[in-house]
């Protein structure tokens, strides 16, 4: 999504710590891309970047199903939001990961086909 990032993860065995993980991740990204971005105050006093939130959401999957029902909202949040007419417009989704493997048909996920929210 252009304005935020979703995402399932397997940890390795043996790490549980979550945070750490995506603090690395975040404190990372910055780094690769131009600067520009309009940064507030409160940001730049703390020498931050404007492309990130310093908060996330985090829940631990517990069965197939919820697997499945994380997996379908990631994929419908960009039609969700109107950055798209269907989840095949935005080139950049694991979407199509999912349709090489036969999970979903490559027209699955357009505007007015579903009115769900897995966890926002």
């Amino acid at each position: 999504m252009p304005d935020s990032l979703h995402c399932l993860w397997t940890l390795a065995p043996g790490d549980a710590d979550y945070s750490m993980r995506w603090g690395q991740i975040k404190g990372r990204f910055p780094r690769h891309i131009d600067t520009g971005e309009s940064i507030a105050k409160s940001r730049k006093k703390r020498r931050e970047r404007g492309l990130r939130q310093r908060r996330f959401w985090t829940h631990l999957i517990t069965n197939q199903d919820d697997f499945n029902r994380h997996v379908d909202d990631i994929h419908w949040h960009l039609v969700k939001h109107g950055w798209v007419c269907q989840v095949a417009d935005w080139p950049h989704s694991s979407f199509f990961k999912f349709v090489k493997m036969g999970v979903y048909p490559m027209t699955w996920g357009h505007s007015g086909e579903f009115d769900f929210d897995a966890g926002e």
